[in-house]
């Protein structure tokens, strides 16, 4: 057998900060009952005006799913880019284009295999063998995750592509536990003054 046919979606609505890209991903998600293999992700667009727009890599036999993008372009005033087609607006559109050229290389998942599983605390070993997920990267350290370790997820994991893998940098926590680098609720730069 060999690898599963695909398409890649991009959706822009010009999401100015990750956790609006992030509602909206769950917001696709739901509205067009996109299946588990679903791998979503949220791109940086630079440029005059800096945003975020995000991509949809989904099984090629889902049905619908050209239909109800569109539909969400026209209600929603975004721009949606498959590998050939665009609609909505025209800006947008492009910048939705970008993001499918960036899904598998580059992007942030919020949405991946295993995703929803992954709440409260999992095993390391667990969390690689039921997931999306190919490794752990402990940000400032030598540490190396082993199976038995314990991430402590914070009801928040959102890996990044690196090298063509799902990555999730992570920080220790104590002995044998780690918690995910990207906090589910960050403070805003500048937020006491």
């Amino acid at each position: 057998m060999g690898p599963a046919v695909v398409t890649v979606i991009g959706v822009d609505t010009d999401s100015r900060s990750l956790r609006e890209a992030d509602h909206l991903i769950h917001s696709l998600v739901d509205r067009l009952r996109l299946p588990g293999q679903v791998i979503a992700c949220t791109h940086l667009i630079r440029g005059e005006r800096p945003h975020i727009a995000v991509s949809l890599t989904v099984p090629s036999d889902v049905d619908g799913l050209w239909l109800g993008l569109n539909r969400f372009a026209s209600a929603e005033n975004a721009g949606v880019a498959g590998d050939a087609d665009r609609f909505g607006r025209a800006e947008l559109s492009t910048s939705a284009a970008e993001a499918v050229a960036s899904a598998g290389i580059s992007g942030r998942a919020v949405v991946f295999p295993g995703s929803t599983g992954l709440t409260g605390g999992v095993r390391v070993g667990d969390l690689l063998a039921g997931s999306a997920i190919a490794r752990l990267h402990v940000v400032g350290g030598p540490d190396r995750p082993v199976a038995e370790d314990v991430l402590d997820t914070r009801d928040h994991v959102r890996p990044e592509w690196q090298a063509g893998e799902l990555v999730l940098a992570v920080t220790p926590a104590g002995p044998g536990r780690y918690a995910p680098f990207e906090v589910p609720n960050p403070t805003p730069c500048c937020a006491d003054h």
